[in-house]
């Protein structure tokens, strides 16, 4: 088996990081792309990696983003276009950017970490709602177009995930509340996730693609 490459988003901390740990774990090298390097609010900025990087990239896992929490009435322009390029114009770009080496080779796996609020809602989580419901859709369509290269396209939407993001937008009390209302009773460690998502990125994933996951503890079940 060939040893292949990953650029995981985000990958200083939470989720990220996780992911980033399983996949070294599997004999992955995961491409160092601190912020300095790879600026997802910088259209040129993912073009200048990618000039140097995309044709070295067998496992791109969409993973960084931004959840500006208010209402709809109170959403900024400057909200409002900064969540929709991080969250879903900057993974466009690289998937643009790295499918055709994928298609070349034969091989791929992308994963983008969407959030249960893709599928579901809750208040102020209008923008974060309509740009993760919009990585779910880039994901199926995608997935319909690289599938006969070899190249399998999912989405992980994770519910409540112990993170510090999770912790900056909710309160002690929020979550104790948030816990009572999911059947597993917790939430997620970045681990969970990451272990999910590693198996998808790796070689015993042959057929899944197109799917929309959610990892949330049974939350969206109720």
């Amino acid at each position: 088996m060939p040893q292949r490459s990953a650029l995981v988003t985000g990958a200083a901390r939470g989720i990220g990081a996780a992911i980033a740990e399983a996949l070294r774990a599997q004999g992955v090298s995961v491409l160092d792309a601190g912020r300095t390097d790879l600026d997802l609010s910088d259209p040129a900025s993912i073009a200048g990696w990618l000039g140097t990087h995309r044709s070295g990239v067998d496992i791109l896992v969409n993973n960084a983003g931004i959840n500006v929490i208010n209402d709809i009435e109170a959403i900024t322009p400057e909200d409002w276009a900064e969540m929709v390029q991080v969250d879903l114009t900057a993974p466009l770009q690289l998937i643009q950017g790295v499918s055709s080496g994928m298609k070349e080779r034969g091989w791929g796996r992308i994963v983008n970490i969407s959030s249960i609020f893709g599928v579901v809602t809750r208040e102020k989580r209008g923008a974060y709602s309509a740009v993760k419901a919009g990585l779910n859709g880039l994901t199926r369509t995608a997935a319909v177009e690289l599938a006969p290269f070899g190249v399998l396209v999912n989405s992980v939407c994770p519910g409540y995930v112990a993170t510090d993001l999770t912790r900056q937008n909710n309160s002690p009390a929020d979550i104790e509340k948030i816990e009572a209302t999911i059947p597993a009773g917790r939430l997620a460690a970045p681990a969970e996730i990451a272990r999910f998502v590693a198996w998808l990125c790796g070689e015993e994933n042959t057929y899944l693609t197109g799917q929309t996951i959610l990892v949330d503890g049974g939350f969206t079940c109720r």
